[in-house]
């Protein structure tokens, strides 16, 4: 995506983009709650905190878009941009939290999980399925200048960087006993859930249009990269 500023939507958009973020928050929920309980299922039977913090991770999710649903149920929306935002941020803080704890753990406990081909199939599909849900989600939120849409296709597209390191640290331990590789990555991911999770409280996950004087609007002002790629 070029690096020019969001232009906000035209009025007789606006509510087709309200109901592609109400569809796509729904597909969101539904997907997160088979992935919860599939990954915590799978993890218990394997012994694999990787794949349980997984599964944890999606029930985040899940609040994090409920906040959004319940913000776009109603007809005036945007009175409820703040705390749907708050929750989206403290959703990344909560994920941050749970992340660092897991690593750490598995660090210190050099523990060593069985194989899971349920999990590596599981870490797979949401790594193809997310990215798309993510970047529609995010393309509708801009244009309507919705700042917890935006950054709840943050936390969706945070899912996808998890389902990688997830994917990688059960084929390192299958394949190699590398059972450090995950922890060691989940770390990283935790630093950019905290990033995340700062804007989104600080209400900087998108870049909203700036009303123009006698209530017109016009391009926002881009300051932190959230209109860009």
């Amino acid at each position: 995506m070029s690096d020019r500023p969001a232009i906000a939507a035209a009025p007789a958009r606006r509510p087709l983009l309200v109901r592609r973020i109400r569809l796509l928050v729904a597909a969101t929920i539904t997907y997160n709650v088979v992935e919860a309980v599939v990954a915590i299922t799978a993890g218990r039977a394997a012994g694999s905190t990787a794949l349980i913090g997984f599964g944890l991770d999606s029930i985040i999710e899940v609040s994090s878009a409920a906040a959004v649903a319940w913000q776009f149920s109603a007809a005036d929306h945007e009175r409820r941009e703040r705390a749907a935002l708050r929750v989206v941020a403290v959703s990344f803080f909560a994920l941050a939290a749970y992340v660092s704890f897991e690593a750490a753990q598995a660090l210190l406990s050099g523990h060593r999980p069985d194989h899971s081909t349920v999990g590596m199939v599981l870490a797979a599909a949401s790594l193809a399925i997310m990215p798309g849900l993510s970047y529609a989600q995010r393309l509708a939120g801009r244009e309507l200048g919705s700042r917890s849409a935006v950054a709840d296709s943050k936390q969706t597209l945070l899912c996808t960087y998890l389902s990688a390191v997830l994917l990688l640290g059960l084929a390192a331990n299958s394949l190699f006993g590398w059972w450090w590789a995950d922890p060691i990555a989940a770390l990283a991911i935790a630093a950019v859930a905290v990033k995340e999770g700062r804007d989104a409280w600080r209400g900087d996950a998108c870049c909203a249009p700036v009303p123009r004087t006698g209530g017109a609007e016009q391009d926002s002002d881009c300051t932190d990269g959230c209109c860009r790629g």
